[in-house]
């Protein structure tokens, strides 16, 4: 699974000198958390809906709506984006945009190749991908198991699935006594059967849903 298969293509972005009014306004609109900034086509910032409330004055303020008024007229997006951007590229895997996420603590990636703004990746997308990965609207049953950490262990799962259809197969890594953690979904016919059959191959069942 590569980024250009989830990311929004063509997303909405500002430039720098896009006021910050207007910037919450597209926000509004469009229901985004973040936009990124772009320049002649290159990206050279991005801002979020937190660091543009937390350019504005609070409710406690002094000014007058006059007053309010004027200076978030004046105040731009290169005033309050972040510059430090982390990005993926279309191509990257999947994988990669969601440890980036982690490792960065953004709920959000702009995609560039070439310099060039192409795409963007969120945390909704990732759930997306999360609920495809794991089968979760196709039904069926959910089957979590203990694999011991050895070569052709999957092969041994995969003896228990007929006459069903394994759809989904996840691994949590290892985690307990060298043992990897799977959770699998199985339809089709026989499926409330597949949790006994995989017992009978000698494979530990944590849970069956």
């Amino acid at each position: 699974m590569l980024v250009r298969e989830w990311m929004t293509h063509d997303p909405q972005s500002v430039n720098p000198k896009t006021t910050v009014m207007e910037a919450m306004q597209r926000m509004r609109e469009g229901n985004f958390r973040r936009l990124p900034v772009v320049q002649a086509s290159r990206i050279v910032g991005i801002v979020t809906d937190r660091d543009l409330k937390e350019a504005t004055p609070s409710k406690s303020t002094t000014l007058s709506v006059y007053e309010l008024n004027y200076l978030l007229s004046k105040l731009t997006v290169q005033d309050v984006m972040q510059r430090a951007v982390v990005t993926v590229g279309p191509e990257d895997p999947f994988e990669r945009a969601a440890v980036l996420m982690e490792e960065h603590r953004v709920s959000g990636l702009p995609v560039v190749e070439g310099g060039a703004l192409v795409g963007m990746l969120t945390i909704t997308d990732l759930l997306r991908a999360f609920v495809r990965f794991l089968g979760l609207r196709e039904g069926g049953v959910r089957v979590t198991v203990d694999l011991p950490d050895e070569p052709g262990v999957l092969a041994r799962v995969a003896q228990a699935g007929p006459p069903s259809n394994i759809t989904a197969a996840v691994t949590a890594g290892v985690v307990e006594n060298e043992r990897r953690r799977m959770v699998l979904r199985v339809v089709g016919t026989e499926a409330d059967g597949f949790a006994d059959r995989v017992r009978a191959l000698g494979i530990t069942v944590r849970d069956v849903r």
